[in-house]
């Protein structure tokens, strides 16, 4: 079977879910590297590795959804919740660009008190104040909330959205498109379908979009490779919407990005206390990478895996290494935190035999900053304000 493999790969052809499964449980570890590493330089040749500077700040903590997975969430009543208003979120956001920011994730809970306004008056006035910034805003599942609360379609929340002047949406909350695992891990967040319902309407309306995976609580090889197979299915149709309407504003993935659950601080942490190693971490970026065909851009996480990791996945089919994510919070409830600066994240990708290329959200590049034109300060968390 793995001679089989082998051949496939080699020749270009499409994997189907036995081969991921293969993949990610039989073939050698370095084997597999080197596979997904000569797949990385066919489709981007150049010793170049991208990274953008961003930073991830919250808008608040307050969430009605209970994912059991999820240390960062707080109910409206307990200590610690937090919702700030549009002006503090601004403050936020303003603060990041003084950092060289030019892109802000910014994503929280999903808090039924906020009124739909609230997120277009965020974009609106993020546009208005900081042009040089892309506003990379709300999960799916806040975009579901939006609906709720509003009254709106999915694809009408979307389309104001749009109007309010955001393009680009960040792909957290998938965890494992598998119905069990949903399930298990957010049952209010729905089934899979749900997550890929917002995208898929995001791609329609014209958004671009990046794709997770958080993988290591109680999934199965098997529903890895059902997320990945799912993901690839839906870029499919994105791109073949985008060749048939020859929009004005096509979107789809930009790129995939997988992280491994940390347990700190969560219902889940006796039962799966340690995260999974690097050799797992290295198994699903080169997977991802040999099975997503059809997207451009795998990230290697130095926040999530460490700095080391991160180096090494550029040699096993990642070509991003994520952003310099001045501002986190939501790691950081679960006990686990790494920093850097614009000049290490820069040097990082030296050591690992890359040239450093800074790029936008939408992975153009750009000229790279002048490090004396960056405010260098300490990684910051978000305070916690009142709405």
């Amino acid at each position: 079977m793995l001679e089989m493999l082998r051949t496939k790969i080699a020749a270009g052809e499409r994997l189907v879910r036995s081969d991921g499964e293969a993949v990610l449980t039989t073939m050698p570890l370095t084997e597999l590297g080197a596979m997904a590493n000569r797949e990385r330089f066919r489709r981007h040749p150049a010793r170049e590795v991208t990274y953008v500077i961003d930073s991830n700040p919250n808008y608040t903590n307050v969430c009605n959804i209970d994912c059991v997975f999820c240390a960062f969430y707080r109910h409206e009543d307990e200590p610690g919740a937090y919702t700030h208003a549009v002006d503090e979120v601004l403050e936020q956001i303003g603060w990041a660009v003084e950092q060289g920011a030019t892109t802000a994730l910014l994503q929280g809970g999903v808090n039924p008190a906020l009124p739909f306004e609230y997120y277009l008056d965020v974009v609106r006035e993020t546009v208005a104040r900081f042009p040089t910034l892309t506003p990379h805003f709300w999960s799916a599942v806040e975009i579901q909330g939006m609906a709720e609360v509003s009254g709106k379609s999915i694809r009408e929340v979307l389309e104001a959205l749009w109007d309010a002047g955001q393009r680009t949406i960040p792909g957290g909350g998938a965890e494992v498109l598998a119905s069990r695992v949903r399930k298990k891990l957010g049952i209010k967040k729905g089934g899979p379908e749900a997550w890929l319902d917002v995208h898929a309407a995001a791609h329609e309306v014209g958004f671009w979009t990046t794709a997770t995976i958080m993988y290591g609580s109680i999934e199965t090889p098997t529903e890895i490779v059902e997320h990945l197979d799912r993901m690839r299915a839906l870029q499919d149709q994105s791109l073949t919407l985008n060749e048939a309407t020859r929009a004005d504003q096509p979107g789809a993935f930009t790129a995939f990005i997988p992280w491994s659950f940390k347990p700190g601080n969560t219902p889940l942490e006796k039962i799966r206390p340690i995260p999974e190693g690097p050799a797992t971490y290295l198994r699903v970026i080169a997977a991802s990478r040999l099975y997503l065909d059809n997207v451009d851009h795998i990230q290697a996480s130095w926040f999530s895996e460490g700095k080391k990791t991160g180096q090494v996945a550029l040699h096993w089919g990642a070509d991003d290494f994520g952003g310099t994510l001045f501002e986190e919070s939501v790691h950081a409830e679960a006990e686990f935190v790494n920093t850097v600066t614009v000049a290490e994240i820069r040097e990082l990708i030296r050591e690992a035999g890359f040239a450093p290329v800074q790029r936008t959200t939408l992975y153009e590049h750009l000229p790279e900053t002048p490090l004396e034109t960056i405010a260098q300060h300490a990684p910051r968390r978000a305070g916690h304000g009142a709405f």
